[in-house]
């Protein structure tokens, strides 16, 4: 069993009992090519299709902020079956109906592949980050945050949560090859609904932990606990620990150096 795979039937309870309290939760079926995913959405998506940072003043819509919550974590499995590839869940709002607003924000990425393993974490764990691929979606960053805005003018072309998750599905699939489906949960009818992710989110950031320490130390690399939770590729601290690692990766060298001068 992947690491993950018992917090992905955990999600799919999570949709079942906010079904049941009344929310509005719609599926949306998406195509599941890369081309097909790309094809008809209203912004470009891909590199250079970032405009820059949007000011408030430009946002149609803010998600997540900190004074309305968010939640944002990954899953993935070995068995596809278990993710339901094109498939987008929407629990709230979306973004045409909320003109001007400030939603709380919960963003679920399901991956499945056969050959997916923990040798590809960081990777699938970086790539929910990709609102510089995305045409008038700019993500702000914080600790297991995920705050982002929408743009005035991407809103006015059509963008919608069904853009974001294309474009997220096109990009993952494209940039990480053992990914063969990719499923969403979008959330954004309460700050309370957010909050009852953090259970799942709170699991998963442990094993994720775990997951990144062997995968390093397999690389002879002992890494430090790092408890700020952020995600490493948006970290003001991402040159320090890099260079403490690079720091390792000479020391262990010139430890073998000697030893085996030494030994001769």
């Amino acid at each position: 069993m992947a690491p993950f795979d018992v917090y992905i039937t955990g999600l799919a309870q999570y949709i079942s009992d906010m079904r049941e309290k009344g929310r509005q939760v719609r599926e949306i079926s998406c195509p599941i090519d890369v081309n097909g995913l790309l094809s008809g959405l209203p912004v470009r998506v891909g590199r250079k299709s970032y405009e820059g940072i949007i000011l408030r003043s430009d946002t149609f819509v803010e998600l997540g902020s900190p004074d309305q919550g968010s939640c944002a974590f990954l899953l993935w499995t070995d068995k596809p079956s278990l993710v339901r590839d094109g498939k987008i869940t929407l629990i709230g709002p979306d973004i045409q109906e909320s003109p001007g607003s400030s939603l709380p924000f919960g963003q679920v990425l399901l991956l499945g592949g056969t050959d997916l393993g923990k040798e590809d974490h960081e990777l699938m764990g970086n790539s929910q980050f990709v609102s510089d691929q995305i045409e008038g979606y700019m993500i702000r960053s914080v600790p297991q945050r995920m705050w982002s805005r929408v743009s005035k003018k991407a809103a006015e072309k059509g963008f919608s949560f069904e853009t974001l998750g294309r474009a997220l599905a096109a990009i993952l699939k494209s940039e990480i090859h053992n990914v063969q489906a990719v499923e969403m949960l979008f959330v954004t009818s309460s700050k309370e609904d957010v909050d009852q992710l953090e259970y799942i989110d709170k699991q998963v950031q442990k094993i994720a932990r775990e997951i990144v320490r062997e995968t390093w130390k397999a690389k002879g690399i002992e890494i430090f606990e790092c408890n700020l939770g952020w995600d490493c590729s948006s970290c003001p601290d991402k040159p320090v620990c890099d260079d403490i690692r690079e720091l390792i990766i000479i020391r262990k060298k010139k430890t073998s150096q000697i030893e085996t001068v030494t030994k001769s």
